[in-house]
C-alpha cells in the first residue's frame, strides 16, 4: 500500500498562559487539535503510532512566540485555509495559527 502524504507548513504563536507548556505538551496539544478537526492525520508506524508532526525549535517555558513553525503530513489534499480555520477552532486560547501553506 503506497500512500501519497502531504507536507503542510503551519505557522503559529504562542501566548499569553500557553507560554508555560513544555515543547512535548505542545506537540501533544497539535495532536489533539488535529484529532478532533477530524483532520485526515498520518500515524507514525511502530509500537506507539503517533501523528506525525513536527515543530521545529523547542522554545524554553516562559517564552512567547510570534511565528513558530510546524509541519504536519496529512493522507489526503485539503484546502489551507481549512486546516487553519478548523486547528483555531480546536486550539485552546493562548496558540493561535497564522498561515498554513504546503
Amino acid at each position: 500500500m503506497n500512500i501519497q502524504l502531504i507536507k503542510y507548513k503551519i505557522i503559529f504563536n504562542k501566548k499569553d498562559d500557553m507560554v508555560y507548556i513544555s515543547h512535548l505538551d505542545l506537540m501533544r496539544v497539535f495532536a489533539r487539535s488535529v484529532r478532533r478537526a477530524k483532520l485526515p492525520f498520518f500515524l507514525t508506524g511502530g509500537y506507539t503510532p503517533r501523528i506525525r508532526l513536527s515543530i521545529m525549535r523547542a522554545l524554553k517555558l516562559g517564552v512567547s512566540s510570534e511565528r513558530e513553525e510546524m509541519f504536519l503530513w496529512l493522507k489526503n489534499s485539503v484546502e489551507t485555509s481549512f486546516i487553519a480555520e478548523a486547528l483555531n477552532r480546536e486550539l485552546p486560547s493562548g496558540i493561535r495559527v497564522l498561515e498554513v501553506t504546503r
